[in-house]
């Protein structure tokens, strides 16, 4: 029976994921009809993820004193509501007022149920429980985010947003019929006390990897669509189905980052970096042959599913005596590294076009493999004792 526990979490951050990245597949036809450019439509981006960087720390430490059913419940409610208003924005105004309330609840989220899976396995598996809860994160780049571009194709990106609302709804259902009331974690730090682990040099190293990591990441993926309907020549059902094949690939960097995590955080990180820088700096040069393109997103998926997972659990066990608040540290520096990117994206874009984001992404990622060699520096007992 703790399987099932965990597996509910997987399918509720299934949508709550979703509710973050859908948008990626969306932008183009969002820009089109909400009449602004594909940089300005990339602000909601930004403006998700740094709403997530500003407040996800002070939410996740306040709300881990509440009881986990209730809360979980909540939360998917906040999430169909602000979808159901994405589906009904007329302006780009509207449409962020939508974006910002999911991103309130989504470090709340996703650094509790992180929390409780490893709270139902223990410490030493807490890689293999996350890649589970994981797995919702890796079905909402297989399905959730592809998907949300065919059906945008298919009849327009506001049945997508509709879709996803009801999906939320049916998810709060679902736990408030299946999951069962959960205690209180047993060891819960006080408000105060979670904040000290930040005094850490190391602390904010991890924190600092983040962000580092996940701009560039974002600073391509969330012009991904963009770069296959503009350089390739795609239309949206193909675009769908390419980011389907991202995604699914990521299946792959899950199981592969939760086993290599557990062994050594900043080694795993570094390993699935340098993969990445090949996979980045391959995939405008090889726009127009279907066997580079296919390899270099196939490298580029797996290892941006391995990050998530990686950043996620090395944030963890770099502090133990308060891991949820650990993995909103970790949630909020990715989140303010997805915003970067998705500004500096926009910027590439401007100046250079869309041909550049591969390789400015790329620097980004190699700043990070020479950030973790500095971490690994530190004596292992400091950095995740």
């Amino acid at each position: 029976m703790r399987l099932l526990p965990i597996l509910l979490l997987s399918a509720a951050g299934f949508t709550v994921l979703t509710t973050e990245f859908i948008i990626v597949g969306l932008l183009p036809a969002i820009a089109r009809d909400l009449e602004v450019s594909i940089p300005q439509a990339g602000l909601l981006v930004t403006l998700f993820a740094f709403t997530v960087a500003a407040f996800g720390p002070f939410l996740t430490a306040y709300f881990a004193r509440f009881e986990r059913r209730k809360l979980f419940i909540s939360v998917l409610i906040m999430f169909g509501l602000a979808n159901t208003l994405a589906a009904l924005a007329p302006n780009i105004w509207v449409m962020a007022v939508a974006r910002l309330i999911p991103a309130l609840g989504l470090p709340v989220f996703w650094a509790l149920a992180s929390e409780t899976a490893v709270d139902i396995v223990g410490p030493d598996y807490a890689g293999r429980a996350i890649a589970k809860i994981g797995f919702g994160i890796v079905c909402a780049t297989v399905f959730g985010i592809p998907v949300g571009t065919l059906i945008s194709d298919a009849f327009g990106w506001r049945s997508a947003f509709g879709i996803l609302a009801v999906i939320a709804f049916a998810k709060a259902l679902l736990l408030f019929i299946y999951l069962p009331k959960t205690s209180l974690h047993q060891h819960q730090v006080s408000f105060r006390s979670q904040f000290k682990i930040l005094r850490s040099p190391v602390m904010v190293g991890h924190v600092l990897l983040s962000i580092i990591v996940f701009s560039g990441m974002f600073t391509a993926y969330t012009y991904l669509a963009d770069i296959l309907e503009r350089l390739a020549g795609f239309d949206g059902t193909v675009v769908g189905w390419c980011l389907m094949g991202f995604g699914a690939v990521g299946l792959i960097g899950n199981s592969l980052g939760g086993r290599a995590v557990d062994r050594h955080p900043l080694i795993a990180s570094m390993m699935f970096c340098a993969f990445m820088i090949a996979g980045l700096v391959a995939l405008v040069p090889n726009i127009h042959s279907p066997f580079g393109l296919a390899a270099a997103m196939g490298i580029w998926g797996i290892t941006q599913a391995a990050l998530f997972l990686v950043s996620h659990v090395r944030l963890m066990k770099a502090a133990p005596e308060a891991p949820a608040f650990a993995a909103s540290l970790n949630i909020a520096g990715a989140n303010l590294g997805i915003g970067l990117g998705a500004m500096i994206g926009g910027r590439v874009i401007d100046s250079v076009g869309l041909q550049g984001l591969g390789f400015a992404a790329a620097a980004f990622i190699l700043a990070s493999i020479l950030l973790a060699l500095a971490l690994m520096t530190f004596k292992p007992r400091e950095v995740f004792a």
